[in-house]
């Protein structure tokens, strides 16, 4: 063999080898999986730059869906806690299933008020016991959760320009306290997202109930501080 060609032997050797280095890194990231409304559809782009290296990131999934319409959840949103609760009881039916953590919201759309009669999409009784659901699902399949409370809602710009539901930040805080207990009394971490995007200012929404690229980004950052913290756990 020739100079040039035990080079490139060696460059191949050295190439390949950077290839499976790169590989059993990739392997040895945490697994984080996402699923939540669309709140967590707009903060994901950013949320998984910032855990590039850290954790390997996935959500759920459009999957052929259409989940452009956000007040009509499909796809990747996840929807109501009955939505989630359905998804999840799919999912874990799979094997290869199993993220070292699930980040977990619902409660926007649970919160939908039927303008004629008042009725919640889901009642607070029927979101409870969706959530305790969720819970033992993933508790029995040994993989662990944290739960992200609802973000703050405007009621007036909400309300004025939805008509066929209303929404309110008294239920949002409501339904946010039933989650704080039915996941505290379970040693569930709570990433408190409703108060952190409550602190950026009311100057941050760009509609009814969603926010700008800047406050997208600052939401992100708030869970991948979380995320960093609770690698140590992963690694007791």
């Amino acid at each position: 063999m020739g100079t040039i060609g035990i080079k490139i032997s060696k460059l191949s050797v050295v190439f390949l080898g950077v290839l499976l280095l790169t590989a059993s890194v990739s392997r040895q990231l945490p697994a984080v999986f996402v699923i939540g409304d669309s709140i967590s559809m707009q903060y994901g782009p950013f949320l998984e730059q910032y855990l590039q290296g850290t954790w390997d990131y996935d959500r759920k999934r459009n999957e052929g869906a259409d989940s452009s319409n956000l007040d009509q959840p499909a796809g990747a949103n996840g929807g109501d806690s009955g939505m989630v609760l359905d998804y999840l009881r799919e999912k874990v039916k799979d094997p290869a299933f199993r993220p070292d953590l699930m980040l977990i919201n619902c409660g926007l759309h649970d919160i939908k008020t039927n303008v004629q009669t008042g009725e919640k999409q889901v009642s607070l009784d029927d979101y409870r016991r969706n959530l305790e659901q969720i819970y033992a699902l993933l508790e029995e399949r040994g993989i662990r959760m944290a739960w992200i409370r609802t973000t703050p809602v405007d009621d007036e710009t909400h309300n004025s320009r939805q008509q066929s539901f209303h929404r309110y930040a008294a239920d949002v805080a409501v339904y946010n306290a039933v989650a704080d207990v039915v996941f505290t009394s379970r040693n569930v971490p709570i990433i408190d997202l409703h108060g952190f995007t409550g602190n950026l200012g009311n100057d941050r929404f760009i509609d009814h109930v969603h926010f700008g690229e800047e406050t997208r980004a600052a939401q992100a950052a708030y869970i991948a501080g979380y995320l960093a913290g609770f690698r140590s756990v992963l690694s007791n």
